[in-house]
């Protein structure tokens, strides 16, 4: 067990390592040694996690956008049907667009668009992990908010989607596709537009106060 635990905590570290140098220096510059340094392991270790540099790329996007999701999914588990739903719906959006401006959701974004060309597959597992799986919880969410009587029975998937797209428009567009960092003031602000829009346009006025 502890081999076991010991070996996982090892790969763990590379991979943390990895995202991290890959996301300095991009892909090219990257090298194996590098990473085993910034883990504080040794290079042979990283290739018994991992039999090249690419394999090592894609594992650690793939973490990292299991990360990002994670994160993002715990944001969208504050919309409940209890209460305001503006307020509700304001702390998700917050949460949300605060994560999609970190330093690890801006590099998983860059390092992919960046690779495109290389590795054309890894935009759509990246999507489906991040993109993809916070759209289904979302819609899943504001159906519960519809149920309730808190907003207005529409298409939840289509309103998770606006929704979305409140929030990540603004901040591409302010933040220059992620080369400009935005105060915590001006994500504040797109998220807290983004959900007063939704209740503007779906809210049926039950429960709020």
């Amino acid at each position: 067990m502890t081999t076991t635990r010991g070996r996982i905590d090892k790969r763990e570290a590379i991979l943390a390592a990895a995202f991290a140098v890959f996301a300095r220096t991009g892909y090219d510059a990257a090298g194996v040694q590098e990473i085993a340094a910034e883990a504080g392991v040794a290079k042979p270790t990283v290739y018994n996690h991992f039999r090249d540099k690419e394999t090592l790329f894609r594992a650690a996007l793939a973490a990292a956008a299991e990360r990002v999701a994670a994160a993002n999914l715990a944001a969208v588990e504050r919309i409940t049907p209890d209460g305001d739903p503006h307020r509700t719906l304001t702390r998700a959006a917050r949460a949300l667009a605060r994560r999609c401006c970190d330093e690890e959701s801006r590099a998983l974004r860059a390092l992919t668009y960046a690779q495109l060309g290389r590795f054309p597959e890894l935009l759509t597992e990246v999507y489906a992990v991040t993109a993809g799986r916070l759209a289904g919880t979302l819609a899943d969410r504001l159906a519960r908010l519809i149920v309730a009587g808190r907003l207005r029975h529409d298409d939840p998937a289509l309103i998770a989607e606006q929704f979305l797209a409140l929030l990540t428009g603004p901040l591409e567009t302010r933040s220059r596709l992620g080369t400009r960092h935005l105060t915590a003031a001006e994500v504040d602000a797109v998220a807290d537009r983004a959900a007063a829009t939704i209740v503007g346009a779906f809210g049926t006025g039950a429960g709020e106060r």
